[in-house]
């Protein structure tokens, strides 16, 4: 795979991945939306479809990694550096571009997230946070606790991820990909509650710049004290799975 394949095909993935991501974060959370209040279920499906369309679609270009610990995790475990920093660039650019084009989506919601206009003081409606549909926020603001939550959650992904490499069937019927999607939806249902389980640092920073930048009304804070977190957490995750593979497989 060329330099230019692997950074487009990640771009390309990783866009379409936070899109569904971010999108049905948005979905869920936003006034005026149709999805409005559906729940976590419907959040954790959601992702696992992000990564289902995205890896699918990035694959002939890329592998359709789209996360730098899955990257980090094979690079550890095969020796070969070389092209991780195409793969990290092309997922970054990628997860910025998506939740770009959530926002997009839903700009209506976006815009529509102020104060009523008449009314009493009381009686008016309060603005909805913006930054957990772009971005991760723990539940209770521990960061030991939470650094510890990412990692373990990120080598409940990477080392499957490694491990499905070994079966030959998945690989041959083209069916790896649909298994990591479930296995997303398995993590984010299990152990998503404590951080909102970013196993995927492109998947919260690309965003969380976004999020920065975007005139949203009201949208609140981006939490930057927090964001080494979810890009600490799943990197070493990765370098773990990748170690642990390495050594036992």
């Amino acid at each position: 795979m060329s330099n230019g394949d692997i950074f487009v095909g990640e771009v390309i993935g990783t866009a379409i991945l936070i899109l569904f991501g971010a999108g049905v974060c948005a979905a869920v959370t936003l006034r005026y939306s149709k999805a409005r209040a559906a729940g976590w279920i419907v959040i954790a499906f959601g992702w696992g479809f992000g990564v289902l369309a995205g890896a699918y679609t990035a694959a002939p270009l890329s592998g359709g990694q789209l996360n730098p610990a899955v990257t980090i995790g094979i690079a550890v475990d095969t020796g070969k550096w070389g092209k991780v920093w195409v793969y990290l660039l092309g997922q970054v650019v990628g997860a910025m571009l998506g939740a770009v084009l959530a926002y997009l989506v839903y700009l209506a919601q976006f815009q529509a997230n102020v104060r009523k206009e008449g009314g009493s003081e009381g009686d008016a409606d309060e603005p909805v946070a913006t930054l957990g549909i772009f971005s991760t926020i723990p539940e209770i603001r521990n960061p030991v606790a939470n650094l510890i939550t990412e990692i373990i959650a990120t080598i409940a992904l990477v080392l499957p991820i490694l491990a499905f490499g070994l079966t030959k069937g998945l690989g041959e019927s083209g069916t790896a990909v649909l298994v990591v999607s479930l296995l997303v939806v398995g993590i984010g249902c299990s152990l998503g509650g404590p951080t909102g389980y970013a196993i995927n640092p492109a998947r919260d920073l690309g965003p969380r710049i976004v999020h920065t930048f975007l005139p949203i009304p009201n949208k609140g804070t981006s939490d930057w004290g927090y964001a080494w977190i979810p890009v600490a957490g799943p990197l070493i995750g990765g370098a773990l799975a990748g170690l642990v593979y390495n050594a036992a497989f």
